[in-house]
């Protein structure tokens, strides 16, 4: 059960749930993207589906702090439904490989971004901390999962990940802004 009371003000964890309740959002954009053009007739797409339920339960538990804190959402939002499917059904309809490759990239980002949450916290939000410690260790296991299903043999992977790396890392900043 949370401390946190309607009234309390925590502007640096307002910003982390913000941007981390977009960052799941998008994943699921990504991930819906990827099965509307894989299906489920692959064992790719079959790890996707999982890897998805995991995100859902993941943008789930912070819809549920936006509420409960009153946070304001992203105002990107819009974009991100959009930009997610859209990654999502491109990278699959290069192929698996590529679906792959987008699920390392962006979870190697999410890691890292975790990690920095987790130093800022400390033992400041023992709920957020929590809650932040257990997705990032399933964010690993996706892109440990995306790695061993091929992501590398993406073509022109070096590539590929670099731009979905940078596209997660000016999401993030943004989304703790805007």
């Amino acid at each position: 059960m949370s401390r946190w009371r309607p009234g309390d003000r925590r502007p640096a964890t307002d910003s982390m749930i913000r941007v981390d309740q977009a960052g799941e959002y998008g994943a699921t954009r990504i991930y819906a993207g990827q099965l509307a053009v894989m299906g489920d007739r692959s064992a790719a797409a079959r790890e996707i589906a999982g890897m998805a339920q995991q995100e859902e339960r993941h943008r789930a538990f912070f819809d549920k702090l936006v509420a409960e804190r009153g946070v304001r959402p992203t105002l990107l939002q819009p974009f991100l439904n959009v930009a997610g499917f859209a990654l999502g059904a491109v990278t699959a309809a290069i192929g698996p490989e590529a679906a792959m490759a987008c699920t390392a990239a962006v979870e190697t980002e999410i890691d890292r971004h975790y990690s920095e949450q987790l130093q800022v916290l400390g033992r400041s939000d023992p709920e957020l901390s929590a809650a932040i410690a257990e997705f990032q260790a399933e964010e690993v296991e996706h892109r440990d999962t995306a790695l061993a299903h091929g992501a590398e043999a993406a073509p022109v992977y070096p590539l590929l990940s670099a731009v979905i790396r940078l596209g997660c890392r000016l999401a993030i900043a943004t989304a703790k802004r805007v």
